[in-house]
């Protein structure tokens, strides 16, 4: 059987599976469409939540960043789940306890004010389509590999199946095809791994194979730091990087994580606010069985891939075209050259691929005297292929392949449809029920919610023709997006007494500063060639666009705090409420002994 008919059956029966499921548990009410009629176990509660929240940033996209930049982009792991920390202590159970459907629900409740509760739907909306374009990237880059067409027809065939269970699934469909998909593409994230781990370590734990030694004795990341810098990468375990915007980075990513609405919308789920807290520490457990993981996938591909163009070690000769086009050990570089995704080019004429960092001046010198040109010949090699190479890579087992493609797909789609999914019920919820049209049906506001789901995917689809950067780079900045105007609001909101006015001041001073940042970067609505800076070049001192939200959060504390002094203070019933919902359920009043 060939690997395209392997793929093709672990593809088409996890499929079956999710529109099984489904359509199994298709919503029937809003409650189970916002919530799951709030009667989901803290358990499964985690691993939906886990599957929603590891999305094709962290499955497809992170260790390949990992891989070609090193310790540095260790930040994705830190601030990603650091932000788990945040949200178990800080907000999920206190905003379960308050008992909404949505996040700006709550805003709009607590704020007393109708503008909070639209401009929380307007910082949601962009936040999450930011989001869901990194989704759609993943999308269109598995189904091109997989179904060996271009990451184009690749990301029109996803977008259809996110409609086909998502739509109509609600958040009890998405929920128990969380559950399944989570089951999915942690087996193929972790199976893959443990081979390669036993191929070059001999250690069936990859996160201890990263530490162990090779079949030569030397240490693993010994090994990878002395090629790479012998082709004049910079060493994989140091840190080269501003140490500032790196903090900022990892802060960014945290309370981002805290700050994202869909991810906020599973702890609604549950039927009380200690669940909440016990779900986020299960998502948190499920999480970091990947993450534990991820840097050992990255830097095991690195030492793998520059092998192979370098069988000898850089001292020898790089690997001939003729080796590439004959030998089965490469016919991954045929497979993913039809994506579009992966290019190289003998540019000199020699008949080999030399690949190195043609940036350097002394690699290009010795490349040059040692009679392999002055240009990097692999000439493309986009971050996000790398998950999904690495079984061909390391030549594993078809059916090996097949499950990683089930597996990459399971991550994109099921963030993807928790992402529309927040954003449905934002337009439906606190749109148009909240705002336009308050008599509106249940049965209307269904079927609006489902409009307004299949109108996010059209659009998202459209942005995922032209994303901002890798998928990883562009959910980056969506946590930039969250952490400086969704984040700040529900931490005051909780804990303490800012105003109405104050609230929607701030969150429109960090969404707006946070936006033009990006947008100056970027690109303006992230058109290619409208940006006046780029990353290597920010405006700020070293602050990546990536970075900002930080920034932009500390902006929206700032000017909430300073209109609401400014302001008249909350009334009384609304300062009530905020102690009541930090206050346990249950607790009285000091008694005197």
């Amino acid at each position: 059987m060939d690997q395209f008919t392997i793929n093709l059956l672990f593809v088409g029966a996890s499929f079956a599976l999710y529109i099984g499921i489904a359509i199994w548990a298709r919503a029937g009410s809003t409650s189970e469409f916002y919530a799951a009629g709030r009667g989901v176990h803290p358990v499964t509660n985690g691993m939906a939540t886990a599957a929603d929240w590891m999305s094709a940033a962290s499955f497809i996209s992170m260790a390949g960043l990992i891989a070609f930049v090193g310790y540095d982009n260790s930040t994705y792991l830190m601030g990603w789940t650091g932000g788990y920390v945040l949200l178990a202590l800080l907000l999920a159970p206190y905003l379960r306890k308050f008992g909404k459907f949505t996040v700006s629900e709550f805003i709009g409740d607590r704020f007393y004010s109708p503008t909070a509760r639209m401009v929380a739907v307007l910082c949601l909306i962009i936040a999450s389509t930011t989001y869901v374009i990194g989704q759609m990237t993943g999308v269109g880059v598995a189904f091109g590999r997989f179904l060996e067409v271009d990451s184009t027809t690749g990301l029109l065939i996803g977008a259809v199946i996110v409609f086909a269970y998502a739509v109509f699934g609600g958040m009890k469909g998405v929920t128990y095809t969380q559950v399944a998909q989570y089951c999915v593409l942690i087996l193929a994230y972790t199976i893959p791994a443990i081979f390669i781990s036993l191929q070059l370590t001999g250690n069936p734990i990859p996160a201890l194979g990263l530490f162990g030694s090779t079949e030569s004795g030397v240490p693993l990341l010994q090994t990878l730091d002395q090629i790479v810098t012998d082709l004049g990468f910079r060493e994989y375990t140091a840190h080269n990087g501003d140490t500032f915007n790196m903090v900022l980075f990892t802060l960014s990513l945290m309370i981002g994580t805290a700050g994202l609405p869909h991810v906020i919308m599973r702890f609604f789920t549950v039927p009380k606010g200690a669940d909440a807290r016990w779900s986020a520490g299960w998502a948190l457990v499920f999480i970091a069985l990947l993450y534990l993981t991820a840097p050992a996938v990255g830097a095991m591909a690195r030492l793998n891939i520059t092998q192979q163009f370098w069988p000898e070690g850089a001292s020898g000769e790089p690997v001939a075209v003729e080796t590439i086009e004959s030998d089965p050990t490469y016919n991954w570089m045929k497979t993913w050259e039809q994506t579009g995704l992966l290019g190289w080019n003998d540019a000199n004429g020699d008949g080999r691929i030399a690949y190195f960092n043609d940036a350097d001046a002394e690699t290009v010198a010795a490349m040059e005297e040692a009679g392999w040109g002055s240009e990097n010949e692999l000439t493309n090699f986009n971050r996000d292929i790398l998950v999904l190479a690495n079984p061909e890579i390391a030549n594993l087992p078809s059916w090996v392949i097949g499950l990683v493609a089930a597996g990459g797909l399971a991550a994109a789609l099921s963030t993807a449809a928790g992402l529309l999914l927040a954003i449905s019920s934002a337009v439906s919820h606190d749109l148009i029920k909240g705002q336009l049209n308050p008599g509106i049906s249940e049965k209307g506001e269904l079927m609006s919610a489902r409009v307004a789901m299949a109108v996010a995917i059209v659009v998202a689809t459209w942005l995922g023709l032209n994303p901002p950067g890798f998928a990883a780079q562009t959910v980056a900045l969506a946590f930039g997006l969250a952490a400086s105007s969704i984040f700040p609001v529900l931490m005051m909101g909780i804990f303490t007494k800012v105003n109405n006015k104050g609230a929607v001041a701030g969150m429109l001073a960090g969404l707006i500063v946070t936006l033009i940042y990006i947008f100056l970067h970027k690109g303006w609505f992230f058109i290619p060639g409208t940006n006046s800076f780029t990353d290597a070049d920010p405006l700020l001192g070293t602050i990546k666009s990536t970075s900002f939200g930080a920034v932009g959060a500390v902006i929206n504390f700032a000017v909430a705090f300073i209109v609401s002094k400014a302001t008249t203070p909350i009334p009384q019933e609304i300062s009530e409420l905020v102690e009541s919902v930090r206050v346990p359920r249950g607790a009285g009043a000091a008694q005197d002994h």
